[in-house]
């Protein structure tokens, strides 16, 4: 078989015209940068391109050098049960993020986060430690190095094996802290556990910054855990745990010791529009009063809380939904996880914090508190989603006697 030869007519490749525009674009170069010369020394400027070489180069169609767009200082993820659910797929899913993080670390991966039996980022952090970064994770005793033991979990033993320390609370209050520090430069937190069911099954979030203030932040509270200063009597820096990164607020609290509702509570009675919630576990009385009194003077409240949680004598969501509140239970049938509250359309609280007496007085817990209209939309986004997923709760759900 004879392949049939393709010509072209001299003079009209790509390549000869790319050839002309190079030697056309350098001409244009060394005038201009005679002109600047004759500018400098002379003070004239005979041809009078002085300042216009990028527009000339423009003109010619030469390729002129743009900045690269700045990426933003924080990123906002959501896991998607029902599109992203497969452990075996890790394609556009939150492992896949955590795991480029853990790749790009070059000296520190500090970790304080309640579970984990992921595989896949248990590679990644014992291949960053071949590297030569430091790793180490504090986790919680029951739900972290107890539970390795059990089927489908052993991803701290491989950590172990691998030299990689691994440190527990060894108390009975939970070590629920959910965050990451990278380099003393970027933070990764929110509600999401490393587990199968935390990134393909529940509905989380996480939100990461970077900025070496707040993650000094983090790294000072991160000491304290490793050192074993944990719950209500560890030391709290609450006054030195706010920062402004171009423009945005940022306030980091610490439960137990930060006294995290005496701070919530406020925050949402200045609340002047609305204020959206989405809440694993919601039974603190004080939060849920502050709600109502809000929306008693005109403020726009609707919560979602997860179904099987909600189900309880200590949830709020009975008064909510009987004091006439527009609250909803979850739609996914497996966990709605999310510890959040946006007001205002302004200000995103997040983290692992659940609305509890026990997350404010007992748990170790991180919260973020950032006043930000472009993530509140991302979180309103996401509140949108899962509001149209959800129900309101009927007369089986709550009783209003």
């Amino acid at each position: 078989m004879t392949r049939k030869r393709t010509t072209r007519t001299p003079g009209t490749s790509k390549r000869t015209q790319l050839d002309k525009l190079s030697i056309v674009t350098l001409a244009v170069v060394m005038i201009v940068a005679i002109a600047g010369v004759l500018y400098a020394v002379t003070g004239t400027d005979p041809f009078g391109l002085v300042g216009k070489g990028s527009e000339i180069l423009e003109e010619i169609g030469a390729p002129t050098a743009t900045p690269t767009p700045k990426p933003p200082w924080w990123q906002v993820y959501f896991t998607d049960p029902l599109n992203s659910n497969d452990p075996e797929n890790l394609a556009g899913t939150i492992p896949e993020r955590l795991i480029e993080y853990i790749y790009d670390a070059e000296e520190t991966i500090h970790i304080a986060s309640f579970e984990f039996n992921l595989d896949p980022v248990a590679e990644a952090l014992i291949a960053a430690h071949e590297r030569g970064v430091e790793v180490q994770w504090i986790t919680d005793d029951e739900y972290g190095l107890d539970a390795d033991w059990e089927e489908g979990h052993g991803q701290f033993e491989m950590l172990k094996d691998a030299d990689i320390e691994v440190r527990d609370d060894g108390r009975g209050a939970l070590m629920h802290n959910k965050f990451w520090i990278f380099d003393g430069q970027t933070v990764w937190t929110g509600s999401t556990n490393i587990t199968v069911n935390g990134v393909y099954r529940n509905n989380n979030n996480v939100l990461v910054i970077d900025s070496p203030e707040v993650a000094a932040i983090y790294e000072r509270e991160f000491d304290e855990l490793w050192a074993g200063e944990f719950g209500p009597t560890s030391p709290s820096t609450v006054e030195d745990q706010s920062v402004t990164i171009d423009g945005t607020p940022i306030q980091i609290l610490f439960a137990a010791e930060d006294e995290v509702m005496d701070r919530l509570i406020p925050l949402v009675g200045e609340a002047a529009s609305s204020i959206h919630f989405m809440a694993f576990a919601f039974t603190h009385d004080g939060l849920a009063n502050a709600m109502l009194a809000r929306a008693k003077v005109g403020v726009d409240v609707q919560g979602i809380f997860e179904t099987r949680a909600s189900d309880t004598e200590y949830s709020e969501l009975s008064m909510m939904h009987c004091a006439g509140l527009s609250v909803r239970q979850d739609g996914n049938p497996r966990t709605f996880h999310h510890k959040v509250i946006i007001i205002d359309k302004r200000t995103v609280v997040t983290g692992s914090f659940n609305f509890s007496d026990n997350a404010n007085d007992s748990n170790d817990e991180n919260v973020v508190i950032i006043t930000n209209k472009k993530i509140a939309a991302e979180y309103l986004r996401e509140f949108e989603r899962r509001w149209a997923e959800g129900e309101e709760p009927g007369p089986d759900d709550v009783s209003c006697n």
